[in-house]
């Protein structure tokens, strides 16, 4: 399974998501952990989020 991140845009930009083939809403959107991300991290188009309560109750835990 692919690493994944939460990520928000920075006020006033509008950010690409290649992956959903839209913009970034400005609500944020879990999205892959990758150099794309990465880079958008790194110019300061996007920041990133902790996922909410809503999001980590939707997804298994993972066996300890």
């Amino acid at each position: 399974m692919t690493k994944r991140i939460t990520v928000v845009p920075a006020a006033g930009r509008a950010v690409p998501d290649p992956e959903a083939g839209d913009l970034l809403p400005g609500a944020g959107r879990e999205v892959p952990d990758n150099a794309y991300w990465r880079r958008r991290l790194a110019d300061g188009d996007i920041t990133a989020a902790t996922p909410t309560k809503a999001a980590k109750a939707a997804k298994p835990e993972e066996p300890k």
